[in-house]
């Protein structure tokens, strides 16, 4: 299948420790949906990198644990990222929060090279795809802007999110608002999105979008 792109990846990242939960099943939708578009993505679970927080690098080493390959052989190389998180106490969950983290040590000279590390951490295509219990749309908002701030910190584009609820494991491909359709639809798109975050100071056309073409008329001699 040739696809614009081919030559781009798509990191997934669920940090649910629920291997076959609702932000799972948001995960593998994306994944479904950038696959088909052509896009290399991959799919990780947190839980299988990372066991244990930040320490305080002054007195002891970070854990012995995978997250050293799971940030420089996946994340760092990635050109897109979509973190997968449920929603626990109105915030992500430990996993995912661990992720973010966990960085600090490989840009804040604990790690080789911090500042190639930096460099690679900017300038990437971000999402997130969230999972509750409540359909209440604020539960997810505390994340959003995480993630957001997150975006802005690194210059990378925050490029969509999607909430989906559900209790029971799968259930949320119950929600009428078919959250595994849209999380499909931003993997497949999640290169493509149109990105705009305007300063003041930004040059930037009347049209958000472009115009259509004009229909052709019928009508011999008679402008459209």
């Amino acid at each position: 299948m040739n696809s614009p792109h081919q030559s781009k990846r798509l990191l997934i990242l669920v940090g649910s420790p629920r291997k076959d939960g609702n932000s799972a099943a948001l995960g593998a939708a994306a994944q479904r949906g950038a696959q088909a578009a052509g896009t290399a993505a991959s799919l990780l679970f947190l839980d299988d990198y990372i066991q244990g927080f930040l320490p305080d690098l002054r007195q002891r080493p970070v854990p012995a644990d995978r997250y050293d390959e799971l940030f420089l052989e996946h994340f760092l190389p990635a050109d897109g990222v979509l973190f997968c998180t449920p929603i626990y106490w109105y915030g992500m969950s430990a996993q995912t929060k661990a992720f973010f983290d966990r960085s600090f040590s490989h840009y804040a000279g604990a790690g080789p090279e911090p500042e190639r590390v930096k460099a690679r951490m900017t300038g990437k295509r971000l999402g997130l795809a969230v999972a509750s219990e409540e359909t209440y749309p604020g539960a997810a908002l505390g994340i959003v802007h995480q993630l957001q701030e997150f975006s802005r910190y690194t210059h990378s584009d925050f490029v969509g999110y999607v909430h989906g609820a559900g209790n029971n494991r799968g259930e949320i491909a119950a929600d009428p608002r078919q959250p595994l359709l849209a999380a499909e639809q931003l993997g497949a798109s999640f290169f493509e999105r149109k990105y705009s975050d305007y300063r003041v100071e930004t040059p930037r056309p009347h049209n958000v979008w472009e115009p259509a073409a004009p229909a052709r008329s019928n009508t011999p001699g008679v402008l459209p």
